[in-house]
């Protein structure tokens, strides 16, 4: 998953959560890392490739939104994945619990020292 790929590098993560909190600019998620700014339109980039972000002009801004439609299709493998976790995860509970209301089982091997 190409969004899930994107999402590795902690810059594009903090870009991605900034976003969750409004639209804005290039300048403005620039001055928020101690980066260059070909960096960030790089990261921004792999973030609009990855249907992440989209991107509007204003101006002579560009400015930058998350976009529903990449957040979506990540969610939906997300799902997925939980669904295939939690049919483990409650097999396992049910696996224990038996296990624990069964009779204790008799020890196999030898009993006591030889001298």
């Amino acid at each position: 998953m190409e969004g899930l790929a994107a999402l590795g590098d902690p810059t594009r993560r903090r870009i991605v959560e900034m976003l969750a909190a409004g639209e804005l600019s290039a300048g403005e998620i620039g001055a928020r890392f101690a980066v260059t700014a070909p960096a960030i339109s790089q990261h921004l980039k792999v973030l609009r490739e990855a249907q992440l972000v989209r991107v509007r002009p204003q101006a002579q801004r560009r400015i930058y939104a998350l976009d529903p439609a990449g957040l979506v299709a990540l969610d939906d493998w997300l799902a997925r994945v939980r669904r295939f976790w939690t049919e483990r995860l409650d097999a396992l509970e049910r696996h224990l619990a038996a296990d624990a209301a069964a009779p204790p089982r008799k020890r196999a091997g030898k009993r006591g020292s030889r001298r």
